[in-house]
């Protein structure tokens, strides 16, 4: 039985690797590099294009229960992440480069799989076929999703956040420190007085943004560029990315105002300007961004940008299985599927991966219990209001509540120990 993959991302990939491990023949459908997206920068699998960082690492934090949901199901992708990790505190960062061409060796070396370089302007509802191109998804897909599942336009728009050289960082004004010293410390913190700070705010919201044409600009809440964020107040980022709590000097004071530097490297030559997401024009940038004490010379190796990110409306189109109503043979996986992260995307792989094997066998596909994360996740996808559905990352509000009293101070644990004991108790059912 021949499986069609369409997109080698981060759902692909982790599709292609589960299947093959079941003996499937696969063909892997990939259109770079014959043809790049606006965000991607190689040909590499599974390439994280807006940040290195798959989030929380800890247990007390949803995405950091998914990742371990995962690792029980033998994810790929975080095996990579680990492989490649960069310190990052608490959150678990990678070398970009390692990681994915780790991943890139690992998919073109299984022997059952065939790459095909090419892009997919229609789909065969006939054959067996995960779709997970992702957030980047052409126009002709587009169209062809929209044909076939009588779908109205599906996009909204991501904004990347720029990084900078390590070396033209002002090292005398910034600080090494993760926020409450949790994990090593990790991130540079450059430190606001109001004064600085509300010169700067009026900078960025008067600077020049990039005239977007021809189409309505709907962007997602967990990718508001920075300036369009600061618009609704000052507050807004002193309470947001900017946040100074946990994130005292070296002397004991507390800044008005931080921005930290993430590092986006193994080699420690480059470091994303974290939560700065933007569509700011790139002279603007350099600008308003120089502005940041510590950044007065700062070198960009990347400014920020805008770019199209597509999904599906899938309250109306999937099972929570990621199956589509409309077409037993067709998959959904990845950002276009509805979900939201780098991490819920992988994850969104293993899970159609897992049911098109049931489908396949004549067997019943599995539906995670939303006491996991993995199953909260494809329960809100496909049971959200159809009316302006968006993605939505992991998170405790939308996995089942806890059935049995508990001290406040206990409940994320024990939605992490009632998650990984459910799924380990599930995963006796594949």
């Amino acid at each position: 039985m021949k499986i069609n993959i369409i997109g080698a991302g981060l759902a692909g990939c982790e599709a292609t690797y589960y299947l093959s491990k079941k003996g499937y023949e696969i063909r892997l459908f990939e259109m770079r590099p014959k043809k790049m997206t606006p965000a991607h920068k190689t040909e590499k699998f599974a390439e994280l294009v807006c940040s290195n960082s798959l989030r929380s690492d800890s247990l007390e934090n949803a995405c950091g229960i998914l990742k371990k949901e995962m690792e029980l199901l033998d994810s790929l992708i975080i095996k990579s992440a680990r492989l490649h990790k960069v310190e990052a505190g608490g959150a678990l960062a990678v070398d970009r480069e390692g990681y994915s061409s780790y991943v890139t060796e690992v998919i073109q070396g299984l022997p059952n799989v065939e790459i095909i370089y090419d892009e997919i302007k229609e789909l065969d509802i006939t054959k067996p076929t995960i779709i997970a191109t992702g957030p980047l998804t052409t126009d002709f897909l587009c169209e062809e999703i929209k044909r076939l599942f009588h779908a109205e336009d599906f996009y909204f728009f991501d904004a990347q956040a720029p990084i900078i050289y390590a070396d033209s960082i002002n090292y005398s004004k910034v600080y090494l420190k993760s926020r409450y010293d949790k994990g090593v410390p990790s991130y540079y913190n450059c430190p606001f007085t109001k004064e600085e700070f509300d010169r700067f705010y009026e900078e960025l919201i008067h600077a020049e943004g990039v005239e977007v044409k021809d189409f309505e600009i709907k962007v997602f809440e967990g990718c508001m560029p920075i300036e369009i964020m600061a618009k609704r107040g000052p507050q807004t980022l002193t309470f947001g990315p900017m946040k100074p709590v946990g994130l005292k000097t070296p002397s004991g004071e507390k800044p008005y105002a931080v921005v930290q530097l993430r590092q986006d490297d193994a080699a420690k030559e480059m470091y994303n300007i974290v939560g700065f997401q933007t569509h700011l024009k790139f002279g603007e940038q350099k600008r308003v961004f120089q502005m940041i004490p510590g950044l007065e010379n700062a070198r960009f190796a990347k400014y920020g940008r805008m770019h199209k990110n597509t999904y599906i409306n899938a309250p109306k189109i999937l099972n929570p299985t990621f199956q589509t109503k409309l077409y037993p043979n067709l998959f959904f996986a990845g950002q276009i599927s509805g979900v939201e992260g780098y991490v819920e995307s992988a994850a969104s792989g293993i899970y159609a991966a897992i049911n098109m094997d049931r489908y396949l066998r004549g067997q019943d596909m599995i539906v995670f219990p939303s006491t996991t994360v993995m199953g909260s996740m494809a329960n809100y996808i496909c049971n959200a209001s159809p009316s302006g559905f968006q993605p939505m990352n992991a998170n405790f509000g939308i996995m089942e509540d806890l059935a049995i009293p508990h001290k406040k101070k206990d409940r994320k644990s024990l939605y992490a120990k009632r998650a990984l004991e459910t799924m380990e108790q599930e995963i006796k059912r594949l």
